[in-house]
């Protein structure tokens, strides 16, 4: 059995949960250490106690880079005592920090890959700073054998022309965890006469913009549109977060949710998923390919998009969005004013034909993940390379292995 120390930037990550279950799934035993940012009792894994190296705080750098220093002075205490890894597997640019003074604990010669599912801002300023955080990278990305990310376009547009992370990259998209797969697609939909339409906003709510165009669009159409909100409000991005949902007649948040096991529910009561995120708008936001894009069109809720981004291009290649030109108000009220049962019916019945194969991770693609990582610890041996679908222009240029595509 494969023996993956899990090193993470916050444990109380609901997608750090969901990709523990996914090795664990895939055949690995897994040791998870990392730092609590929050507590949120959700995102706990059952038989899993985590090795705590500290307490971070969202948005605050300065004191995450402190806390990893901290880290790694007692990095050899808390890790003291514990089994040899076969892998080890490091979640954002701190934790790769952290990865190599943990392979030394172990002798040394145990293989890294490293985890990046987001392109942080401060890493794409062209500043000292900004080259300052990329020689980082590129320092401690150098025993990394393998790239994880979850989006084509971070390749494209950061870690081919700006990273000096090297070597093979496995596309790891943010499917929903399915280990007990259903051929079932989402069900039939049905409305009664004058009720609402509602947009699910699920997941890391941190976008400022997103919420007050909302606030004004379902204000505007006098409660013909709805907003439910569900998961972890960055807070920090918000000056008052309960405030600001306490005034809008039209939108309610209703707190986390387990993941995968609540999706389906939460899916269930809203018609759309928000797909647009102007967090680092520009940069990030354009590249990513949100949980809620999967989440959504796994569960019949048609994706709202943003043109020119990877997901409005992923979800259009694919029959099933509602993209939007540009983020102005009017272009969402014009978007929506004329938008009826018959319109929502022919966007669903694409997506009912999709199936759900598209967007879930199953229980064989989490063991032929596990297995890419296992192929790390013989360099001499590496799995056979399959072409993943990619968004990107010219995607050659990635040693790709997809656990997606069967």
């Amino acid at each position: 059995m494969l023996r993956v120390l899990y090193l993470v930037h916050d444990l109380s990550d609901p997608a750090v949960r969901r990709r523990v279950l996914m090795l664990q799934a895939g055949g690995a035993e897994v040791v998870l250490a990392g730092f609590r940012r929050g507590e949120n009792r959700l995102a706990d894994i059952e038989g899993i106690a985590p090795v705590e190296l500290g307490a971070t705080k969202d948005a605050q750098f300065a004191q995450r880079l402190l806390a990893v220093v901290g880290a790694s002075v007692s990095l050899g205490r808390r890790l003291g005592g514990m089994a040899r890894p076969d892998v080890i597997l490091a979640r954002n640019l701190e934790m790769l920090a952290l990865a190599g003074r943990a392979a030394v604990q172990f002798g040394g010669a145990v293989p890294v890959a490293y985890e990046c599912l987001d392109v942080h801002r401060l890493l794409l300023r062209e500043d000292a700073v900004g080259r300052a955080l990329r020689a980082a990278e590129s320092h401690f990305g150098r025993r990394a054998k393998l790239l994880v990310t979850s989006s084509p376009a971070f390749v494209e547009h950061y870690f081919k022309p700006l990273s000096g992370i090297r070597g093979p990259t496995h596309l790891l998209e943010n499917q929903v965890l399915e280990l007990d797969r259903s051929d079932a697609g989402p069900p039939a939909r049905t409305r009664s006469e004058g009720q609402p339409w509602r947009i699910g906003w699920f997941g890391a709510i941190r976008c400022r913009k997103s919420l007050a165009l909302l606030s004004e669009f379902t204000r505007r159409m006098d409660g013909r549109f709805e907003v439910v909100l569900r998961g972890r409000p960055a807070r920090s991005e918000f000056e008052d977060f309960d405030g600001l949902v306490a005034r809008e007649p039209f939108i309610r948040f209703e707190g986390p949710y387990r993941n995968p096991e609540d999706l389906a529910a939460i899916y269930a009561e809203v018609d759309f998923a928000w797909a647009i995120d102007f967090f680092e708008e520009g940069q990030n936001s354009h590249w990513l390919l949100p949980n809620r894009l999967y989440e959504g069109c796994r569960h019949g809720a048609l994706p709202i998009v943003l043109s020119g981004t990877e997901t409005a291009r992923l979800a259009g290649e694919r029959g099933v969005a509602i993209t939007l030109d540009d983020a102005r108000l009017d272009t969402l009220m014009t978007r929506f004013s004329a938008f009826d049962d018959s319109a929502y019916r022919a966007l669903h019945a694409q997506l009912v034909a999709l199936g759900p194969r598209p967007w879930i991770v199953d229980r064989a693609d989490c063991a032929a993940f596990v297995q890419r990582l296992a192929a790390l610890r013989q360099p001499g041996v590496q799995p056979v390379a399959r072409p993943v679908p990619s968004l990107v222009t010219n995607p050659s240029h990635i040693d790709k292995v997809d656990c997606h595509d069967r």
